[in-house]
């Protein structure tokens, strides 16, 4: 009799543990890390941030993020003296348990909060997801004490954002439209004021600096019929006019434009898209869902590319504002045709060299990285935008499709895209080799 009722009350405790220990595995859901990434992005679309103050709010959040995870495995390592100006984050108490799971998306979604404007909305998907975290039956203490983490974290990535520069360069002065031929103008129909002239002064993450991967000069500006220049913008004329379906339907898939503006009659209105990096944000939850990666490695990945996208923003954005170029709409205008209307609507900012391309490839080159180099995949980020999905045989190929979309589109010249190709993979690269992550002990 007392073997039974030893044995009843073994059996006991190991179900009451086993409840109380159930939680853990329910939080370890990587969709509360997808689900806040796509409410972060959702809120980007909605404050219509450009396409480099989205790419910061990312690069914040992920790392915010990628902080807190990162404790439920003892093989990652921490970003704090890897990323340039990071140098402390909070660490939990040894001696007490934690949902780092809990932590972590209070963490990224407390700095998301921070940086954008519609912070109403993002709280109301706060509010769920900290319900399902209570539904997991974690225990009062965890949860408290997770959430306290998560917004220690979340203080110490402000606080190392808040040194970036960019609260600084809101004050900067607007671009000055030069009376030089060969450089931008605005461009119909809002002519807009060029966008954050003054990109290459924020401070970058992991590159030494904006001007590290300055690319090649391109083609000298010429008037001249038949001289490189004209030939150029002969060609992108030339494309635009025989545009196959095919090539429109790449061109609009990938036009990723934030504020795109419409006029009909005296009306104009604006339509709000996902940014381009926002673009590759979403084919990384595709890669990590279709991979079943963890919370822990889905927040590499989104960490990885977060930064690679921010560093080629900086990059692009340093060679745009040196060589002021002017956009093929203008150029043709002026020199070919007066009638010509380009397929997507010109971006507000110098032409050379393509950020798209840049970024892309940066992008694709840490996604390579994680996932390998014949990763297919079906892209279904611009569904939701009335567009039908694209399938792809490996990031690079998306990459080099993104590039090629720009003068399709009819807003880039096509040097921009290629050497826009080749700066994005320096600087992915770069990243790549640079910043170590995934770190197991060498085995003997």
């Amino acid at each position: 009799m007392r073997i039974f009722l030893f044995l009843t009350l073994v059996f006991l405790f190991a179900t009451c543990k086993n409840d109380n220990e159930s939680y853990k595995t329910k939080a370890q859901n990587p969709e509360h890390f997808h689900g806040s990434m796509k409410a972060i992005t959702d809120r980007i679309v909605h404050d219509i941030f450009s396409p480099p103050v989205a790419s910061r709010i990312y690069a914040y959040c992920t790392v915010a993020g990628y902080e807190a995870i990162i404790h439920l495995d003892k093989n990652y390592r921490s970003l704090v003296g890897q990323v340039n100006g990071f140098k402390k984050i909070s660490q939990p108490d040894s001696s007490l348990v934690y949902c780092y799971p809990l932590a972590a998306t209070e963490a990224m979604l407390k700095v998301g909060r921070a940086l954008v404007f519609s912070e109403d909305e993002l709280d109301k998907f706060y509010e769920k997801e900290i319900t399902e975290f209570k539904d997991t039956g974690i225990p009062d203490d965890v949860f408290d004490r997770s959430v306290a983490f998560g917004d220690s974290i979340a203080k110490d990535v402000l606080a190392w954002s808040n040194s970036d520069n960019y609260k600084e360069s809101r004050t900067f002065p607007k671009y000055s439209i030069e009376n030089n031929p060969a450089t931008w103008q605005p461009t119909p129909p809002a002519y807009m004021d060029a966008v954050e002239p003054h990109w290459n002064k924020i401070r970058t993450f992991v590159m030494d600096s904006a001007q590290q991967f300055k690319p090649i000069p391109g083609i000298a500006f010429s008037k001249e019929k038949d001289s490189p220049f004209f030939n150029q913008a002969k060609q992108v004329y030339d494309i635009g006019k025989g545009l196959t379906t095919e090539q429109t339907a790449i061109a609009f898939f990938w036009d990723c434009n934030p504020f795109m503006m419409n006029v009909k009659g005296h009306v104009m209105f604006a339509t709000k898209k996902i940014s381009p990096g926002g673009h590759w944000i979403n084919i990384t939850r595709l890669a990590c869902t279709t991979t079943n990666a963890d919370m822990v490695k889905s927040a590499e990945a989104y960490v990885r590319v977060s930064l690679s996208l921010a560093d080629a923003f900086i990059s692009a954005w340093d060679e745009k504002y040196r060589s002021k170029l002017i956009r093929p709409e203008t150029y043709i205008n002026q020199y070919i045709d007066e009638n010509w209307v380009p397929l997507l609507q010109t971006p507000p900012f110098p032409e050379y060299p393509s950020a798209h391309s840049v970024i892309s490839a940066s992008a694709a080159t840490a996604l390579t990285k994680l996932f390998g180099d014949n990763f297919a995949f079906t892209d279904s980020t611009e569904v939701e935008f009335g567009m039908a999905p694209r399938s792809f045989t490996s990031f690079i190929q998306a990459s080099e499709e993104a590039a090629i979309s720009r003068a399709y589109g009819g807003i880039h010249y096509m040097p921009a895209c290629m050497i826009g190709k080749t700066e994005g993979k320096e600087v992915g690269e770069f990243i790549r080799n640079k910043i170590v992550t995934y770190s197991p002990p060498i085995q003997n």
